[in-house]
């Protein structure tokens, strides 16, 4: 099984490119991880929300593959701990057959048709934080997840 993060626009702040790049070489230790980086809508000032989702949509959904087990992070999916993060990554890595693909959406969330697309919803917490802190707290996350899975120490209790 592989694990894929896509994205939808790509990370600014350098500091934060650093850590997720750090923490992403991490988890690839354990599994094989990628992060799909789908490049920022243009001229986005002329269109609603709504077809800003769409579009982002149209792109998330070709990135997509059969057979994929899509999670989309967000704010109305189920809460988490680490420690049951970890247990539910262990699950999928025994049940997911292909990919594990989680979702970042872009400022407005997911189109409709993105979330037919999902299997399920997880959400980091009910605190919002910007898109840029979301795929760091997220690669972490699944660093920590790894981690307590091997009972290797960077996770206390």
């Amino acid at each position: 099984m592989k694990v894929s993060l896509i994205l939808v626009g790509k990370t600014v702040n350098k500091h934060f490119v650093e850590l997720i790049d750090d923490y992403a070489a991490r988890v690839k230790h354990y599994v094989g991880f990628d992060i799909v980086t789908i490049p920022e809508l243009k001229n986005t000032k002329s269109l609603s929300a709504e077809q800003q989702k769409q579009q982002e949509g149209e792109l998330i959904l070709k990135q997509l593959q059969a057979g994929d087990h899509v999670v989309l992070l967000d704010e109305h999916g189920k809460e988490l701990r680490s420690v049951e993060f970890s247990k539910y990554m262990e699950q999928r890595m025994q049940t997911v057959s292909k990919r594990l693909v989680f979702v970042i959406g872009g400022p407005y969330g997911f189109s409709p048709d993105v979330y037919a697309k999902a299997n399920e919803k997880l959400s980091l917490s009910k605190m919002t934080f910007s898109h840029q802190m979301v795929r760091l707290i997220f690669v972490e996350q699944l660093y920590r997840a790894m981690t307590i899975m091997r009972g290797e120490p960077y996770h206390h209790e």
